[in-house]
């Protein structure tokens, strides 16, 4: 039987497989994401300075009052589109998308999906 704690081992192994090849620069810095039952969480990290540019989530103030379950299709997409808008703000355009090693299917998608239509190329 697998358990949820299996399933998390391996997303992190997958994750850190990916994170050998994938770096965030200040031009063009790595959008990662991670996603639990409740939240979804998105942050812009430029990996050189060791800096994170911009980030968004369920539980920030903009969006706790708009979003009852932090954990649906729906929040993902108000989190990539506030995440797009304050990468914007920083002047940055164009991102490396990190899955954080989750299948590219529902809030993933979304959040992805929300930023590209919000502005952000990758």
């Amino acid at each position: 039987m697998i358990t949820k704690a299996d399933k998390n081992k391996a997303r992190k192994k997958r994750h850190l497989r990916v994170r050998k090849k994938i770096t965030g620069t200040a031009a063009r810095p790595r959008l990662n994401i991670f996603r639990s039952s409740k939240h979804v969480y998105a942050q812009l990290i430029d990996d050189v300075q060791g800096v994170t540019i911009a980030q968004a989530s369920t539980q920030d103030k903009e969006l706790k009052a708009e979003v009852s379950n932090g954990g649906n299709v729906e929040a993902a997409r108000k989190v990539g589109e506030l995440v797009a808008k304050r990468a914007k703000e920083q002047g940055v355009t164009e991102v490396v998308f990190d899955r954080g090693g989750y299948l590219y299917h529902g809030r993933i998608q979304a959040l992805a999906d929300a930023a590209r239509e919000a502005g952000l190329e990758f």
